[in-house]
């Protein structure tokens, strides 16, 4: 069994945002050579998201409108972690909520998806530079 490694970085200037990876998933799993196994893609950082969903840009403001309302940026003394100096107790919940990594099995080497699915990069405390991850196994 193989296994290669890649890491993609994002320094998004806006606090928050929805990028669609797929491209660069689908590049690294070119660059592996492997046909057949599974795909592991995550958020090295606790204030980022990777998931599957549509691309579709309505759906992303809904997020945004469902994740702000879950957990409201402002006022940011309502959260005890931002009590330490910090700002950003909510996008650690929208993290949470929104999930840390995806997998994706490969079939034929190709990433083995169902109908519209896509991977995104989930920002909810931007303005530095993130990481994700991407680990492919298999043969």
């Amino acid at each position: 069994m193989k296994s290669f490694r890649r890491e993609l970085v994002f320094n998004i200037p806006s606090r928050r945002a929805f990028v669609n990876i797929t491209p660069q998933v689908r590049e690294t799993l070119e660059a592996s050579g492997i046909r057949e196994g599974l795909l592991l893609c995550n958020a090295m950082h606790i204030t980022a998201s990777v998931f599957i969903n549509d691309n579709e840009s309505g759906l992303h403001a809904d997020y945004e409108k469902w994740l702000e309302k879950l957990a409201p940026h402002e006022p940011v003394d309502q959260y005890l972690h931002n009590l330490s100096g910090e700002d950003n107790a909510d996008a650690h919940m929208k993290r949470q909520v929104m999930g840390r990594e995806v997998v994706v099995a490969v079939t034929g080497g190709q990433l083995d998806f169902g109908p519209w699915e896509q991977i995104f990069y989930g920002e909810f405390d931007g303005g530095r530079r993130k990481r994700i991850l991407i680990k492919i196994i298999g043969e």
